[in-house]
């Protein structure tokens, strides 16, 4: 088996072609010239020593020394063995609040920000496990199906802002029922729900959303983001705030965090609630909770150890291309006395 790293580098072997139709019409133009000055037999008595065939060697090994080289750059791979890789971990399910009172900036810079940042910083820490996004507020909304592209995880959740579902509030028990289609009854792999939120203006049937949850395996933590002091909601227009929420008094809006509401809906499925002020205290606590769930076996395939193999073409174009060098045109005495051309008729 074998690979070819860099396959764009194949291009450049479109100037050999070129390089052999200048070199035919260098000849003829030579040629040309020559019978214009004399004929052929007066040619040979001025240049005796001259070779009609070294040329064609010089040329041909500068040839193979260009496409040794550029294989060198493609970088060819020669697969020696094959290796079965498992990969162990559990599904990791994010669901994060993103309703208008996740705007609030009683922390830096927001809570909707810090939930985004303390993903970010989870999924950094993570090797094999597989992770999803669901958004949520007044309903919920799968961001990202269950994968382990990490790179794509986070692009998807930079993405997300009250704007992406209409329906206003905090309907965690909607969070938690969407959570559970993301699981595969038949995979066998532990799964584990994170809820970011503030926990304010929730639903009532979350904590029956997160018994179900159990049933099905899922176990959940939750992440209070906010302050008990609370702090009021901004509305911004190109970064500028232009106002702040109000209710229906008129009254400017101060939104709290309820850590209440989250501890109880982690205590329904044996889970566990941390405070997301601290990125540092939830990278830990999140750490210590995945070494005490088993990891389970959901990936196993077949790899080749591939080796590069360019530096054997590499060798060999400069081989070619100083063999090169020290080639001269006139005729080689051995050679000269075998005769391989006629050259004596």
């Amino acid at each position: 088996m074998y690979e070819l790293e860099e396959k764009g580098y194949f291009y450049l072997l479109l100037v050999i072609p070129a390089m052999v139709l200048l070199f035919i019409y260098l000849l003829y133009w030579k040629r040309k010239k020559q019978t214009e000055f004399a004929d052929a037999d007066l040619i040979k008595k001025l240049s005796p020593e001259k070779s009609f065939f070294k040329p064609i060697l010089k040329f041909t090994l500068i040839l193979l020394g260009i496409i040794c080289l550029i294989i060198g750059l493609v970088n060819p791979k020669i697969g020696t063995k094959m290796e079965t890789v498992k990969r162990e971990g559990i599904d990791i399910v994010f669901a994060i609040d993103v309703s208008k009172s996740m705007l609030a900036e009683d922390v830096v810079p927001s809570r909707l920000e810090k939930s985004k940042q303390l993903v970010s910083q989870l999924i950094n820490n993570f090797a094999n496990d597989r992770i999803g996004i669901i958004a949520y507020s007044g309903s919920a909304f799968p961001v990202l199906p269950i994968t382990s592209d990490y790179a794509v995880a986070k692009m998807f959740l930079q993405t997300m802002n009250p704007e992406m579902i209409s329906a206003q509030g905090t309907s965690i028990d909607q969070a938690i029922t969407l959570a559970t289609t993301f699981i595969n009854k038949k995979d066998k792999t532990n799964k584990l729900l994170v809820i970011i939120s503030d926990g304010e203006d929730h639903s009532d049937s979350a904590i029956d959303a997160a018994e179900e949850a159990k049933k099905l395996g899922m176990k959940i933590i939750t992440i209070g983001v906010g302050t008990e002091k609370g702090g009021t909601i901004p509305l911004k227009r190109n970064g500028v705030v232009e106002s702040f929420q109000r209710d229906k008094n008129n009254e400017i809006v101060v939104t709290k965090r309820n850590s209440e509401v989250l501890q109880a809906i982690a205590k329904a499925t044996n889970g566990g609630y941390v405070d997301g002020n601290s990125t540092k205290d939830v990278v830990n606590y999140i750490k210590n909770a995945l070494n005490n769930i088993q990891k389970t076996e959901f990936e196993s395939t077949q790899m080749a150890d591939f080796k590069s193999q360019f530096q054997w073409f590499l060798g060999f174009g400069f081989f070619f291309l100083l063999l090169e060098m020290f080639l001269f045109e006139k005729r080689t005495k051995w050679v000269r006395k075998m005769n391989l051309f006629n050259e004596k008729d």
